[in-house]
């Protein structure tokens, strides 16, 4: 295969021989997608729980910083999926259809798996569980304002995260990408629905509210400490990244129209989307609350009720969509090391109880640690940041080898530079709000005391 690197074709022909596995195996199964479902399953992806906490990460960095971080973050990630999605067939007769297979190609066969296998699957399981989290709180909203919240030590956030996942046990039997392509088109809706009834909320809400303040706040244990976290919330906000590669093979590609063309298409769509729905959203939330915004924007909102709650609603269907889109490179990765390494056969009953295992597990840590901002935070810095913002920029420069002070060359050392201090100091702030949080026994912005038990 002329061009393709001795290790790179050594396993392009061990997986032809695997190639009734790849039909079975969820992310390859079906390659029939187009641009416009690059364009919904990336809003869906991209737009999720990080949203709503963006006006709470603007009071933590304050005005001039925090435009400059929610800019700059969204100007970065559209360069570096662009990188993904160039380098997804970069070699003739070749598809990296998942983010270790690339990896294994710029960093070696083994080397790549232990770079990027455990990043992976900690971003997609850390998304997962912070959806659980989201998903429970924004169903207590939901009851808090059509009932009241007087019943608060009755019914806690953890059963509303129980009642939520119960949906993704039912959600998790569909069998591969494709076939979420209706539950991800709705999620994408939902996404653009719920952000703009939060501005336009916040917006009208303004107009009646009195003075603002927008100075540092102390919220746990120092403000630089706050402001580190708040890093680590904008950068969660853009984890699309992690299934880019996995969403692209489900698109057809031959030699005159290239997957990447369809690809692209669909994400710059999806990009203008997430600015639609995050800088009103940031903005406008911030200048509308201040430094009194509540970590969900949500919550800060009671008026008008009927709308308020309709946004909460939206927000639980979008997550039963997002959850789906993050998970299905997660079972797409156990599935395949099962058959292929342990030699289970595939079977329904093997698929199911995969599934099954990872709701429970998802299920149960975001019931024992259901902090929305310290959770975004930390795995914001810590998973998001190398595989979102320079692990791209180090494969390009590997694959691609730009000239040495070239222009991509120095763009892509900044993203690099920049991707690593996020990494090391987002992850400080986003563990300190979380022990904080857990040694004071509550729930952040709530009087609900957590149980001892």
């Amino acid at each position: 295969m002329k061009g393709i690197p001795d290790h790179i074709q050594d396993q392009h022909l061990v997986e032809d021989q695997s190639f009734d596995l790849e039909d079975w195996l969820p992310i390859t199964a079906s390659r029939n997608a187009n641009w416009y479902y690059s364009a919904f399953h990336n809003v869906t992806a991209i737009v999720g729980a990080g949203v709503l906490g963006l006006p709470y990460a603007m009071s933590e960095l304050g005005w001039g910083p925090g435009v400059v971080v929610l800019i700059l973050s969204w100007v970065i990630t559209l360069y570096t999926l662009w990188q993904m999605i160039e380098m997804h067939e970069m070699f003739e007769g070749r598809r990296f259809d998942r983010y270790h297979e690339l990896g294994q190609a710029a960093f070696g066969k083994k080397l790549g798996l232990y770079i990027i296998v455990p990043l992976q699957l900690l971003v997609e399981i850390s998304v997962c569980i912070v959806y659980m989290v989201t998903g429970g709180k924004s169903l207590k909203n939901v009851h808090d304002l059509a009932v009241g919240d007087d019943k608060c030590t009755k019914i806690r956030i953890r059963h509303f995260i129980m009642i939520f996942a119960s949906s993704q046990f039912v959600l998790s039997l569909l069998k591969n990408f494709n076939s979420i392509s209706g539950v991800s088109l709705v999620a994408a809706v939902m996404s653009v629905s719920y952000s703009t009834i939060a501005w336009v909320a916040s917006l009208r809400k303004g107009a009646t509210t009195g003075s603002v303040e927008y100075g540092y706040k102390k919220r746990t244990t120092s403000v630089p400490l706050d402001f580190l976290s708040a890093l680590g919330e904008m950068a969660f906000a853009y984890a699309g990244h992690n299934v880019v590669l996995e969403i692209q093979a489900t698109i057809p590609s031959t030699p005159e129209n290239p997957s990447k063309r369809p690809m692209w298409k669909g994400a710059v769509v999806a990009y203008i989307i997430v600015a639609f729905c995050y800088f009103p959203v940031a903005l406008v939330g911030f200048q509308t609350f201040g430094n009194n915004v509540e970590e969900n924007i949500l919550e800060s909102l009671t008026k008008p009720k009927a709308l308020v709650i309709v946004a909460n609603m939206f927000v639980v269907i979008h997550l039963l969509g997002s959850y789906q889109v993050y998970a299905m490179p997660v079972f797409d990765m156990i599935e395949s090391v099962m058959i292929k390494k342990w030699h289970f056969s595939p079977t329904t009953v093997l698929r199911f109880t995969i599934r099954w295992t990872f709701v429970a597990a998802t299920m149960g840590i975001a019931v024992g640690l259901p902090y929305y901002s310290a959770l975004l935070s930390f795995f914001g810095g810590f998973v998001f940041a190398p595989t979102t913002y320079f692990i791209p920029c180090i494969m390009w420069l590997i694959l691609k080898k730009p000239k040495r002070f070239s222009l991509s060359w120095c763009i892509n050392w900044f993203c690099i530079i920049l991707g690593l201090l996020l990494m090391i100091i987002a992850p400080i702030g986003g563990l300190a709000k979380l022990i904080y949080h857990i040694q004071k026994g509550t729930l952040p912005n709530s009087k609900c005391k957590l149980p001892k038990n």
